[in-house]
């Protein structure tokens, strides 16, 4: 299915997909997710607007089979705190407003999620974040959460996103294959950890309409400079310094988790894995954020050497210009 027929919603064929609630029985019913480039600009940008600070907005889209489809979202008014952000009384009157204004010019998709951001810690669920999300597919199935982190997105260039389902209360889900290692900073281990088997993250992939195509090229052909001379080094410094500090931490943790099975007598033959382990995982995170410098600091190169040969080259050509007029 092509992006334009992914954009074309049908209510009848909404509820034809979702009447027999196959997602009851089968707590790993939703696999997949097609996000709209739409949506994903929206929550990106919102996600980046927002700084230091977690925001929040809802998604709007349908379910076909086995698959969600995110084809709009709009953001909630008002930021969370550093660390959390939580549905209010002013977000349900919004959302009842929005809806409203939306359907009176032909937009009848059903809010079906929503999405919110972890600046610098990664796309996972916290525990307030599973509570929500638990409650709202108890009331309102199919519902999913979408999470962005807006600093490691910048500091890679590519969309940190991941899109997640919680298990009904009280399931006990299969050893399954573990899903690509993020770094968590060491604040949030715990609760990663306590949580990260309540919920399974899904696949995500996107779709455009040939309309969006044309308006990402207008928009670039508007904003092609700020995007050129933009920095991550310089954007994301207070990031990475961040990050920095992080892996001291976790280092330090490291090395008298060390010293303390060194001290005991009698150890048993597999007494280094528990630190083997943390040390694997430090060289990840230590991997991950000297790559994310290096990729800085060879687009800055690229450009350097691009427009600085480009600046030379007008240079000599107004000069042979000069000399060939006299």
């Amino acid at each position: 299915m092509d992006g334009d027929a992914l954009y074309k919603y049908s209510p009848e064929a909404h509820e034809e997909q979702v009447k027999g609630k196959p997602w009851v029985n089968n707590p790993h019913y939703f696999q997949k997710v097609k996000i709209s480039a739409t949506a994903l600009v929206k929550m990106t940008m919102h996600a980046r607007s927002a700084g230091d600070l977690e925001i929040m907005g809802l998604l709007q889209g349908t379910v076909s089979g086995s698959t969600m489809i995110v084809m709009d979202a709009f953001a909630l008014p008002g930021h969370g705190t550093h660390t959390r952000v939580n549905p209010e009384a002013e977000h349900y009157e919004y959302l009842v407003g929005y809806v409203e204004t939306i359907q009176q010019v032909g937009r009848l998709e059903n809010v079906m999620g929503w999405y919110h951001s972890h600046p610098g810690y990664g796309c996972w669920l916290s525990g307030i974040d599973v509570s929500t999300q638990m409650l709202n597919q108890s009331h309102q199935d199919p519902w999913l959460a979408i999470v962005i982190d807006p600093k490691r997105t910048m500091s890679s260039g590519k969309v940190d996103i991941g899109a997640f389902r919680t298990y009904p209360e009280g399931y006990k889900p299969p050893i399954s294959t573990p899903s690509e290692y993020q770094a968590i900073p060491l604040n949030k281990i715990e609760d990663f950890g306590v949580q990260k088997d309540r919920y399974y993250q899904l696949e995500v992939s996107y779709f455009s309409s040939s309309l969006h195509s044309h308006l990402v090229e207008l928009l670039w052909t508007k904003y092609w400079v700020n995007t050129l001379s933009s920095s991550p080094i310089i954007t994301n410094r207070d990031y990475m310094a961040g990050q920095v500090t992080d892996l001291a931490d976790k280092l330090e943790q490291a090395e008298m988790l060390l010293h303390q099975h060194h001290g005991r007598s009698g150890r048993e033959k597999n007494s280094g894995t528990q630190e083997d382990s943390q040390l694997g995982k430090l060289i990840k995170d230590g991997q991950k954020t000297v790559t994310d410098q290096l990729n800085g600091l060879q687009l800055q190169v690229i450009k350097k050497v691009l427009f600085s040969g480009l600046g030379e080259n007008a240079g000599e050509d107004k000069d042979n210009m000069q000399i060939s007029s006299t």
